[in-house]
């Protein structure tokens, strides 16, 4: 099953081949799985990063022009100068606006750009995404690295607060499950139940994930 997704640009260090896949572990999060080898090519470098959602790559400096790509946010990209507004990247042209800098520092504002994304086990796009891997590409987009997989990111990131002191930016986790807080009562997350990134009152959510998972095991603030 696909337990996370590579984006262009990430180093992935391949320890073992068996076939057509190769065992490794991605820089960004130290996580371990395999890749089809026909995904993998030699490091390159980067110089930029993206950041809109999703990218559009143009054969040519011309948004008219067919697409040979898209990239979605974070992946890491090299630069080869500029052809009026699009950046050159040797096999395709992005629109400069798509690699400007990222200056949006609250990561909550950008897990709600993801609002309606489908649910995809292991994603980590706007083609689709679970829990933990919307709150990861959006601390990711900020500059905050965080692990991949929820357990991970309830022991290592933040500090434990109360139900009764929850603000915005709080992570809530269950078992097998987080979300974050929009304010004091909303919860912003990627859940199977709605099929989609979705926000519901947290006491809604709690009810209902209480029956499958149990309740909420910490809330963290960072």
């Amino acid at each position: 099953m696909q337990a996370t997704e590579l984006l262009h640009g990430e180093i992935f260090t391949v320890y073992d081949q068996q076939g057509d896949w190769i065992w490794g572990q991605a820089e960004s999060d130290l996580y371990v799985g395999y890749l089809f080898y026909m995904n993998a090519g030699p490091i390159f470098s980067t110089d930029a990063t993206v950041s809109a959602l999703m990218a559009p790559v143009f054969s040519e400096a011309d948004l008219k022009k067919p697409l040979y790509d898209k990239l979605p946010l974070n992946s890491r990209v090299k630069t080869m100068g500029l052809d009026g507004v699009y950046v050159n990247m040797g096999y395709g042209f992005v629109h400069q606006r798509h690699l400007a800098p990222q200056t949006q520092r609250d990561f909550v504002t950008v897990a709600q750009r993801f609002l309606g994304v489908p649910y995809v086990w292991g994603g980590k796009t706007q083609a689709g995404l679970d829990c933990s891997g919307l709150v990861q590409t959006s601390l990711q987009a900020v500059g905050k690295v965080a692990p991949r997989d929820t357990d991970m990111m309830e022991k290592t990131l933040g500090d434990a607060v109360t139900l009764s002191d929850v603000r915005r930016g709080d992570l809530i986790f269950w078992k097998g499950h987080m979300g974050v807080m929009l304010d004091t009562r909303s919860l912003l997350h990627a859940n199977a139940f709605h099929m989609e990134v979705a926000i519901e009152p947290l006491a809604e959510a709690m009810a209902r994930i209480e029956k499958i998972a149990g309740p909420v095991t910490s809330i963290k603030r960072l």
